[in-house]
């Protein structure tokens, strides 16, 4: 459960509505650092009126949340409800949008196994069936191949250590958000809880590979990580991934790179087709996302294919290797990987994670 604030400030969620954030998205004020963080105590306690509760999230989804909130968030989320659990690995934190994809491959599965048979530990973390899309994820991939997810987060920790790859599942890391499952669903449309979530950093990794739509909030997101007391972050990257997600898409991805102390964001794109990757975005489409990338990743791992999806788990394999300084290209990171595709190491991970 989650260690929920039974005692609060003056500003009760309806207060909130009424003088600061409900108001409408043009006229609307932001809060302060306390008082979101009062908000959020108050929403992890059950404390909220469920009318109440909806109108909030909707009013911040209207308004639009800056980093400041969002830190206030983050940090009450971490305080209250996660539970960490630290791998003696320093792997890189894999925050895809808990809801899902519904039309490409899930290939964080396969890029993970791939850098960690390289050298990178890789954690990815998701919960089950998450609105708005309650789409496939991570924890439904993995499932279909054959490996346990639902673990206690010092078993996650542990299979990183054994294995080089690790998952955390979000009902038993994070189960104050696990606990609005059914107002978020009901609601309709993502709140901020799907920004936060995707930052909840279980493994108390460095570096964390991030995925947004717009690069503005890149911005947003990499202020958030500053704003915040508890996230521990010193290297951020986030890019457009696939459907949201964090798999780098077909054709032109802008990227945006934050490293702790430097003043700028750096961005820049990635082009497939500089890699000698030809391919759009409708072919990576499969027909059933959870079956199909279950099947794709091990037929990959195995080197059965040789086609746009064994390029494109090489490519994001190599992006993670990337992400935490194990190469000093994409370029270096894409010759181990398809090393490791080649040697059976990558495969090797599959097995020793079906063993777990």
């Amino acid at each position: 459960m989650a260690k929920a604030t039974q005692e609060f400030g003056e500003w009760p969620l309806k207060r909130l509505m009424t003088e600061i954030v409900g108001s409408g998205p043009k006229s609307a004020d932001d809060m302060t650092r306390e008082q979101a963080r009062e908000a959020f105590q108050r929403i992890l306690a059950g404390e909220p009126d469920e009318t109440t509760l909806g109108a909030f999230w909707l009013a911040n989804r209207w308004k639009r949340n800056n980093p400041e909130e969002l830190a206030g968030y983050t940090d009450v989320m971490l305080e209250e409800s996660v539970e960490t659990a630290e791998p003696d690995a320093n792997p890189v934190d894999c925050g895809a949008n808990y809801d899902g994809k519904h039309t490409s491959a899930v290939l964080g599965v396969g890029a993970g196994l791939v850098a960690a048979a390289a050298g990178t530990p890789v954690v990815v973390h998701s919960g089950d069936r998450v609105p708005t899309q309650k789409a496939t994820a991570y924890k439904h991939v993995l499932d279909e191949l054959g490996v346990r997810t639902e673990l206690e987060p010092t078993e996650s920790a542990d299979m990183v250590d054994e294995t080089g790859f690790g998952f955390y599942y979000q009902p038993a890391f994070n189960p104050g958000i696990q606990d609005l499952y059914e107002r978020r669903d009901m609601m309709g449309v993502r709140t901020f809880v799907n920004t936060i979530e995707t930052v909840a950093n279980p493994a108390n990794a460095d570096v964390h590979l991030g995925s947004f739509y717009h690069l503005a909030f890149a911005k947003k997101m990499t202020d958030l990580i500053e704003e915040s007391d508890h996230l521990s972050f010193s290297r951020a990257i986030f890019f457009q991934g696939m459907e949201g997600y964090d798999d780098i898409r077909p054709g032109y991805t802008k990227v945006a790179e934050w490293d702790e102390g430097e003043d700028e964001l750096e961005d820049y794109e990635v082009e497939t087709a500089n890699y000698g990757m030809e391919m759009e975005a409708e072919d990576l489409a499969v027909d059933d996302v959870t079956a199909d990338s279950a099947s794709i990743t091990e037929e990959v791992l195995a080197g059965e294919r040789d086609d746009h999806f064994a390029d494109a788990i090489a490519l994001n394999g190599a992006f993670r290797m990337y992400a935490r300084q194990d190469v000093e290209s994409l370029e270096a990171g894409l010759e181990e990987a398809r090393a490791v595709i080649a040697d059976g190491s990558a495969a090797a991970v599959l097995e020793d994670l079906r063993s777990f």
